[in-house]
């Protein structure tokens, strides 16, 4: 049970690790050691690091924003919300979920948890403007941006991430 245990500690991703070497001895688990194993063999350049910073940092100021409307209420939030087919009384739920969402994207250990929440939520988006007909770059799409900037932003910053969607085959 040791070892299974260990072997989460060490693959449970995080965004914004320290690239050092960890000085513990190898996990037991082969599946841990491989994101260990590109860590050392590909370092984080703080150009990705910054880029990755500056991408996840956008999303989440709208997101915050975006939530903060619905929590809030001002008469166009509640205007637009409407317009989309939802009641009135949902908007303040809604925004409990984007703050939930946006919690769990912040906090490095449940980054990616998050991004996955996020998924869902900005897929249900897409679903109600294609839904009310909404211009397909402007409204439709729009969501998808976000969800870009999001996984991008976690990708750049999260060297676990990269071993389990690499961009290309590994040599």
């Amino acid at each position: 049970m040791t070892a299974i245990s260990t072997s989460f500690q060490h693959a449970a991703p995080t965004r914004d690790q320290d690239e050092t070497p960890e000085t513990a001895a190898a996990p037991a688990a082969p599946l841990a050691a491989a994101p260990r194993d590109v860590q050392r063999s590909a370092p984080r350049s703080s150009k990705a690091l910054w880029a990755g910073r500056t991408l996840s940092g956008l999303a989440a100021l709208f997101l915050g924003f975006d939530a903060a409307g619905k929590l809030l209420q001002p008469p166009q939030v509640v205007e637009g919300t409407t317009s989309l087919g939802y009641p009135a009384s949902v908007i303040f739920s809604l925004g409990v979920v984007q703050l939930a969402c946006l919690f769990f994207y912040l906090v490095p250990r449940t980054a990616v948890l998050g991004a996955v929440l996020w998924t869902g939520y900005l897929g249900g988006a897409i679903a109600t403007h294609v839904r009310v007909g909404n211009p397909l770059f402007t409204h439709t799409l729009f969501p998808i941006y976000i969800a870009a900037l999001l996984w991008g932003g976690l990708w750049l910053r999260d060297h676990t991430l990269r071993a389990v969607l690499p961009l290309r085959a590994a040599k």
